[in-house]
């Protein structure tokens, strides 16, 4: 008897279609299974119990194939539901131009995130779908903190700490 995959046993979440006019992903490399963070999954399982509970309530059976986020009438959002609500969530947050935002903003987020967190910039251009690094530095990473550690890093290991005999700075 064989285990099941590491990955298919971690909550997670299939990118395979797109909102894109004709439903597939941009490129093949695009689609993909992404575990979700601990965090995700607690928020989601709540979300799901709640929907369940509304589901039964109405009288409906639960299936689930249901949308995890519909519009009020339980349809499929689209992209204008979708801002709408992501600008009144910023709104409700306090921010001073909710107007000024789209969602894509999340995405640079998360890259830029990712990144001032030390994960390599191909783990994370494997994380968006994309097909190399390129794009992924150039329109999404916007560093956190810009400073370049790794050659101090190094040579402070190659010729030792040289702030043993005072602070630096």
């Amino acid at each position: 008897m064989t285990s099941a995959p590491r990955w298919a046993t971690k909550p997670h979440v299939d990118v395979w279609r797109s909102v894109r006019r004709h439903g597939d992903t941009k490129t093949r490399k695009s689609r993909r299974s992404l575990a979700m963070p601990r965090q995700v999954v607690v928020v989601m399982r709540a979300h799901q119990r709640r929907e369940l509970v509304a589901c039964l309530a109405a009288g409906e059976e639960w299936t689930d194939e249901r949308l995890v986020f519909p519009t009020e009438a339980g349809e499929r959002r689209s992209a204008l539901n979708v801002r709408r609500n992501f600008r009144t969530l910023l709104k409700e947050a306090g921010f001073k131009d909710p107007q000024a935002w789209t969602p894509r903003e999340l995405r640079t987020s998360f890259v830029s995130v990712l990144s001032d967190h030390g994960i390599p910039i191909e783990v994370i251009s494997r994380l968006v779908g994309h097909n190399g690094s390129g794009t992924t530095e150039r329109v999404y990473r916007k560093q956190l903190r810009p400073v370049i550690a790794e050659g101090a890093e190094a040579m402070d290991h190659i010729f030792g700490d040289a702030a043993e005999g005072g602070e630096i700075g």
